[in-house]
């Protein structure tokens, strides 16, 4: 069997652990936005029911967009608005894709919609990356050449109002996962920073004493790491392929990242020992020379991450000397 006939098969028939096993090591182009969907949890593995799921899901969404999105200028959340509002020209300022109006309206709705539905976190900086993945997978669907460049409103405004939903809805089962990342103080990410420091002093002596004798703190490199999932440490392409597995993989996003943020340090061994003061070290952790990677680097990486996970998980001491 080829492997788009297998993965045809995979989407509509396997099993949800079965979907899983095949999507880990990485999803054909053509068939990630429906693995995606399936994934997320937000379409039902059962076929006959996916279309009317999602139909229903879509106007739902749009029944949010009807009810909340004009009350952005209401005193209560136009504090929300405008943060959301400067942030999103930011989010990925290199990819023509992201710098179009229509694409910008498209993320201005769905953060204020998410934000407005989940009160305990509401908008924080890192959410906005967050959207960007789902966001081109579904494009993807509709489009053969280059994504980043395409112009979104030339299609058609049904397909627009589609990838949208899907991607608010998509979003929204991820963050679903990690939303102490978000909340007050950001408890989430702290505690991951500091498991991190934890695990790196365990697998990695040498790195871990490194930036004592520097003094540089892991908050002061691995908050992004946690907040933006890596996102602004690697290509967008890089990023899709780091998402196909932490989809595969139970609690992908928030459990096996530590692993991934762990041995994405630790490739970086031999720049950081080169490094002889703090400004250059703090320069290198927070500007890392992935702009060539691929499928090959995120592949290596995922590897090192997964035996990482199983030397060192579920032990009680593992983060103790």
């Amino acid at each position: 069997m080829n492997t788009m006939r297998k993965w045809s098969c995979a989407s509509t028939f396997l099993l949800a652990e079965e979907l899983r096993k095949h999507s880990w090591s990485g999803i054909p182009r053509e068939m990630r936005p429906v693995t995606w969907r399936l994934l997320s949890g937000y379409l039902p593995a059962n076929k006959e029911r996916r279309e009317l799921v999602l139909t229903r899901k879509r106007e739902e969404y749009f029944g949010f967009i009807e009810q909340y999105y004009h009350s952005r200028a209401d005193e209560q959340y136009k504090d929300t608005y405008r943060q959301i509002h400067i942030d999103i020209p930011r989010t990925n300022p290199l990819i023509p894709l992201f710098q179009q109006p229509t694409v910008q309206e498209v993320f201005e709705r769905i953060l204020f919609i998410w934000a407005i539905r989940h009160p305990a976190s509401g908008y924080v900086q890192g959410i906005n990356d967050l959207v960007t993945p789902f966001f081109v997978v579904f494009l993807s669907e509709f489009v053969s050449e280059d994504v980043e460049n395409f112009e979104v409103a030339a299609l058609p405004i049904d397909t627009q109002r589609n990838i949208e939903a899907d991607s608010f809805w998509c979003m929204s089962k991820l963050l679903d996962g990690i939303q102490d990342n978000y909340t007050f103080a950001q408890p989430g990410i702290q505690n991951k920073v500091k498991a991190l420091e934890e695990l790196v002093s365990r697998i990695d002596e040498d790195i871990h004493n490194y930036f004592k004798r520097y003094e540089v703190e892991y908050l002061q490199f691995a908050f992004r790491w946690m907040n933006n999932l890596l996102m602004r440490e690697l290509p967008l392409r890089c990023t899709i392929r780091l998402w196909d597995t932490y989809q595969a993989e139970a609690e992908g996003f928030s459990h096996f990242h530590l692993y991934v943020c762990a041995a994405f340090l630790i490739e970086w061994r031999k720049e950081i020992l080169s490094m002889v003061d703090f400004q250059g070290l703090l320069m290198l952790l927070q500007n890392l020379p992935t702009i060539h990677w691929g499928n090959e680097e995120v592949g290596l990486l995922l590897a090192e991450a997964y035996r990482l996970k199983y030397t060192f998980a579920d032990a009680p001491s593992h983060y103790k000397r």
